[in-house]
């Protein structure tokens, strides 16, 4: 492979020598408290914010802390290759953005900046249903870089067959269906400000641009937007879906199909019998549900059920390149990051991402290898240790 991507630490270095710093910090935990500093409490809140008092996505944060890497010496470790197979897809390394909604929130250029950022260093963008860019323009941003396609699966079948042809037209190739969001949680920074984005047609762009949606408007969206907002409020999520709805997803994509927001075995389980091809195991970053188990405990459990038979990738509390190497040894096949990513764009647009996505795999790189590892396929739960939470 020749690239190390541990290597953009000499680049830092280097240019130190013409008195040049990086713009952001490199370490990554930092940019939450900088991003609050220099945006709006209102968006600020809606990326920063969890459900009830924060506590899963502290949890998030402790279940990965908790787990400790044991390093083994005198293995060579010179030569590394940080790529991976994902869903049939070669990765240059076991690192994907996660769908983040509303990206204008944080920045004017919004998901095409993030998509050129994630596509100029190799990793797949994952772009949310709610993106405040239609999927057609992020897809002709990224030009033909990975690019996959998170559905908030809506009421309407019309609807949801048209994001899903559009999507594939637009060279999206991993289907990713949150399950988790069938009602919004109780998000009390949200709430506080009473600030919900889409309430002002923002994070609406697929829908208030799609054929299907805009068929069941009486006018045109510019002429009665309050009218589409609440048509978008009424589809948005469907509380009475179950697993046999799965089939509609089949029969309307032919691609990988992985299904977000798993975090019991069991489910894992009626996710590989309903014909999914991987499973993300998370707790949406701690918004969904307070009191949830943390993502890094369910990990476990879900890659010993179903790891044979899916593809498990992670998120909810990836912060650094060590948590990476963690939720690898626990079981992900590759990991999905989330705020970090969102906290860059807002601080230093495109840069600002392509920043996080070079600083964290910099660090899983030179995790893996002072741990003893030339690659991620050797890390296993022998490389963790847990201590006691006493």
């Amino acid at each position: 492979m020749g690239k190390h991507w541990a290597d953009f630490q000499y680049e830092i270095y280097l240019n130190g020598m013409t008195g040049t710093v990086p713009r952001l910090p490199t370490d990554l935990t930092r940019l939450e408290e900088l991003t609050a500093q220099r945006l709006g409490p209102g968006p600020v809140g809606y990326v920063a914010g969890s459900a009830g008092d924060g506590g899963t996505a502290r949890a998030n944060r402790a279940a990965l802390e908790r787990r400790r890497i044991v390093p083994r010496m005198l293995r060579d470790v010179h030569a590394r290759d940080l790529s991976v197979e994902v869903l049939g897809r070669a990765l240059p390394a076991p690192l994907a953005l996660a769908p983040v909604g509303v990206l204008s929130l944080m920045h004017p250029d919004a998901e095409p900046a993030a998509a050129r950022a994630a596509a100029a260093q190799g990793v797949p963008y994952i772009l949310s249903s709610a993106s405040s860019t239609p999927m057609e323009q992020v897809a002709e941003a990224m030009g033909d870089a990975e690019r996959w396609f998170q559905l908030y699966w809506p009421k309407d079948p019309e609807v949801a067959r048209s994001f899903l042809g559009r999507a594939r037209a637009a060279g999206f190739t991993v289907l990713v269906v949150t399950l988790d969001t069938p009602l919004l949680s109780w998000r009390p920074r949200d709430l506080d400000q009473a600030y919900l984005p889409f309430l002002h047609g923002v994070g609406t762009a697929n829908y208030f641009s799609d054929p299907a949606f805009r068929a069941g408007l009486a006018k045109p969206v510019h002429e009665d937007p309050d009218a589409a907002v609440m048509h978008f409020v009424g589809m948005f999520a469907d509380p009475a879906k179950t697993w046999p709805d799965l089939a509609f997803l089949r029969e309307n994509w032919d691609g990988p199909i992985v299904v977000k927001g798993v975090l019991h075995p069991d489910d894992a389980r009626l996710a590989a019998d309903a014909g999914m091809d991987g499973v993300v195991v998370s707790n949406h970053g701690g918004r969904q549900v307070a009191g949830a188990v943390a993502a890094a405990d369910a990990l476990p459990r879900v890659a010993e059920a179903v790891g044979d038979r899916l593809t498990v990738l992670f998120d909810s509390g990836v912060r650094t390149g060590d948590d990476v190497f963690k939720a690898l040894a626990l079981g992900a096949r590759a990991v999905l990051v989330g705020r970090p990513y969102v906290y860059g764009l807002g601080l230093d647009g495109q840069a600002g991402v392509e920043h996080v996505i070079r600083c964290l795999l910099a660090e899983l790189d030179l995790t893996l290898a002072l741990s003893g590892h030339a690659t991620p396929a050797t890390v296993s739960a022998t490389d963790l240790v847990e201590e006691s939470s006493g």
